[in-house]
């Protein structure tokens, strides 16, 4: 007897799943669109002295109630929500070995043996122990370089496809519109632009091309759609208020080019939209997402998230009948899919509904060739050079904020014998790391006070003292820190924020952090844990005041998750750098350009306000012309895209190829002179921006980044960048809500920043 046609490896996808579907009874297709089980709960620990590992009969009994499993989320994740530690958890000598199991698990004991999709949290790595952590996305954003960002995405990848996990969810789709918002870290920026170049590199790095994947290569499930960070008062998970202008001008851009790119998939919001739930928003799912983009990929609910559609649907069973309408395709954690049969029964959806989105999760199972290949194996360890991308990665997203032209770089010499790092965040490393990360074995990574010990030249003696507590108002430890300062050259202080999570922090069902009752000890970022006051702690400021009263000259390291409000910093440090969250080997990183071993190249990808009260500060508000409050300026602290050099770096003004463009044909170029003016080399980072003088059929925002390029220049080197300027550039959303080049006249605008550009008129004539 042959094999069925679904079998058969060189048949057409389209054909392997019409053949299997016909196949399968109504309790298997339900199973197909569910992933309802906690992976850290499908195997325990055994106690032989090997370690090794066991299937849970909670796990076989998901199986069988469903004759097969769509998908399983987080076998291997670890952390104190999950509770897994390197005591009871899945480590990269086992994880394939484990991963094998549980498929050859689902596929002998099932009737079709359709394989399961594991599916694994990679927000900045693979979220598991011996996972390798990156920065996290916001450090990512401040590269301002998707290339690296590429492969450092590729190499996760292969890291996870070694471990036996397939499908990747990663935050790429949300934009820090309030820094308040807990969630800020797993954002690129606040730009629309930057996010989606960043998106298009993910998507290429993990994925590949082609309609199949690669043995290294894994399938990417994009966070969150859409408008996630549009949340009001940067309150988690809350009300949204957007138009659809602002929907599509900017939380939008990131989805669209991720979905151009070929993304596997992507994750409903948990926010509303006009009054319905992401999950539950037919004209978003449906409407906007498959019909008018034309994308085939799966649609995945968050976590419990369908669960909360019973306050609109009455019951579970409407509920998921709700969200299937709508465009979902898979579940996660809810107690709704699991009762779609029951909603087939009652006529709330026809089955072909059903049969399209099991349809969608069998292609990518398909794809990723699990059919044929559906174990991991020996022999596919991930490479090493990961740590290095991540370490790369730290290295070129440390911004220079401000600079007094002499306390930086450390050099050694006379007048610097003895270094001081001072502050909570200096030698921790759980602090510099990011929410969604896993237990970190002893001896991984290096801290601030690390790093400055490993890079300090002989001679100079390097001292500590933490100062304070992160949170709070604690003071205790000021007087060492005065005594340790005041003897020392410079005194470097780390400050800023910290999202680790710790066995005591509170969670709710889906992970995320409980902080009703006040913030969990040590959190001051992360998911659930947002912010009313953007200032420092008092502690932290306490200590800045005192360190500064020294006298000592002070270096002001903020490691942190989003941006924090900084205006005493103004006066008191002679230099302050952000490192966002540099991952493991960020202390280093710090130090390298502390020492001047590596230039400063990071630049903002977020703008910097000077307080919670003056939100928001986004550059490219709608131009409105608004001169400020009484009490505070409009403007941010920090603008967009700034960050400075140890060199000083002149832009010429902006020239272009035609002054006058039609609409149907506006293609052009535009070029800047960019000259090193200093005595040190410098990485550039040249912006090009758009602004809109007269016509268009909706009101212009200030200015809109529509590309940049990085330049390395010798000291005394001169270079010109030259832009290629075409529709893309030039268009923006016209009634319709469709891009297009319309009639005006535009600023083509070059510069270092968004609040330091020079600009060149250009004419878009109508014919």
């Amino acid at each position: 007897m042959s094999a069925p046609l679904y079998r058969e490896a060189a048949a057409p996808v389209a054909d392997r799943v019409r053949d299997l579907l016909s196949r399968m009874t109504l309790t298997e297709k339900v199973g197909q669109v569910n992933q309802r089980m906690y992976g850290w709960q499908a195997y325990e620990r055994t106690s032989d002295a090997r370690g090794g590992y066991r299937l849970t009969d909670a796990f076989r009994a998901e199986v069988a109630a469903f004759d097969g499993m769509g998908a399983l989320y987080g076998l291997q994740r670890a952390d104190p929500w999950s509770g897994v530690t390197f005591a009871d958890g899945i480590t990269a000598a086992d994880a394939a070995r484990v991963a094998d199991s549980v498929q050859r698990h689902v596929m002998e004991n099932t009737r079709l043996g359709i394989p399961v999709l594991l599916v694994e949290e990679v927000p900045h790595g693979h979220q598991a122990l011996d996972g390798t952590v990156l920065p996290v996305s916001l450090a990512v954003g401040a590269t301002w370089d998707p290339d690296l960002y590429e492969a450092a995405a590729a190499g996760a990848a292969a890291e996870l496809r070694a471990r036996g996990g397939h499908v990747a969810l990663v935050s790429a789709l949300d934009l820090v519109r309030d820094p308040r918002w807990g969630r800020a870290e797993e954002c690129f920026g606040e730009d629309p632009y930057l996010a989606a170049r960043f998106t298009e590199a993910l998507v290429r790095g993990m994925q590949g091309s082609g309609p199949t994947y690669a043995p290294d290569r894994a399938a990417v499930v994009l966070k969150h759609f859409a408008g996630q960070g549009a949340t009001i008062g940067g309150r988690n998970s809350a009300a949204t208020e957007l138009g659809p202008r602002e929907l599509h001008e900017i939380h939008l851009v990131a989805a669209r080019a991720g979905v151009r790119a070929g993304a596997a998939g992507v994750m409903a919001a948990y926010n509303e939209y006009d009054g319905l739930p992401c999950a539950a928003n037919r004209e978003l799912l449906t409407g906007l997402l498959r019909e008018r983009w034309g994308f085939t990929g799966l649609v995945m609910a968050d976590g419990c998230a369908l669960d909360r559609l019973l306050r609109l649907a009455g019951d579970p069973v409407a509920a998921g009948a709700l969200a299937l309408c709508a465009g979902t395709d898979l579940s996660l954690w809810d107690g709704c899919f699991p009762r779609l049969a029951e909603a087939v029964e009652r006529g709330l959806v026809s089955e072909q509904a059903l049969d399209a989105a099991v349809a969608r999760v069998l292609t990518l199972k398909f794809r990723l060739g699990l059919f044929e290949r559906p174990y991991v194996g020996e022999g596919r360890a991930h490479s090493p050079a990961l740590a290095e991308v991540s370490e790369r990665l730290a290295r070129e997203s440390v911004v220079l904020l401000s600079h007094d032209g002499a306390t930086l770089p450390l050099t050694p010499s006379a007048a610097l014998s003895r270094v001081a790092v001072i502050g909570p965040n200096a030698d921790s490393l759980p602090q510099q790391l990011g929410d969604y990360t896993a237990p970190q074995r002893p001896g991984t990574g290096l801290t601030v006070l690390d790093g400055i010990r490993a890079v300090a030249p002989p001679g100079v003696e390097v001292t500590y003292a933490r100062g304070c507590e992160l949170v709070g108002d604690d003071r205790g430890g000021l007087a060492d820190a005065v005594a340790v300062a005041a003897a020392a050259d410079t005194a470097v202080l780390v400050l800023g924020g910290s999202s680790a999570r710790a066995a005591d922090t509170r969670f709710d069902s889906n992970g995320a952090a409980v902080v009703a009752s006040g913030a969990p000890v040590g959190m001051t970022c992360g998911e659930g844990v947002d912010l009313a006051e953007l200032r420092l702690p008092d502690g932290q400021l306490a200590l800045l005041d005192a360190v500064a009263a020294t006298g000592t000259p002070v270096v002001v390291v903020l490691v942190q998750g989003r941006p924090h409000a900084v205006p005493e910093l103004s006066g008191r440090a002679g230099a302050v750098l952000s490192a966002w969250y540099p991952g493991p080997w960020g202390g280093r990183a710090v130090a390298d350009v502390l020492f001047g071993r590596a230039e400063p190249v990071g630049r903002l990808p977020v703008s910097v306000p000077r307080s919670a009260a003056q939100l928001p500060v986004f550059y490219n508000a709608k131009d409105h012309g608004y001169r400020g409050y009484v009490d505070q300026p409009a403007d941010a602290l920090y603008a967009f895209g700034h960050g400075l050099s140890y060199t000083t770096v002149e832009y010429g003004e902006p020239r272009l190829s035609r002054t006058r463009v039609p609409v149907i044909d506006p293609a052009l170029t535009c070029t800047v002179g960019v000259t090193n003016t200093g005595a040190r080399a410098v990485r550039g980072t040249v912006q090009l921006y758009v602004r809109r003088v007269t016509g268009a059929t909706s009101w212009p925002r200030v200015r809109e980044l529509r590309g940049f390029a990085r330049v390395d220049l010798a000291p005394g080197e001169h270079a010109e960048v030259a832009f290629v300027i075409e529709a893309d550039t030039l268009a923006s959303l016209d009634r319709a809500l469709e891009y297009a080049v319309e009639p005006g006249e535009l600023l083509l605008e070059t510069g270092p920043s968004s609040a330091r550009t020079n600009g060149a008129l250009l004419t878009l004539m109508p014919w």
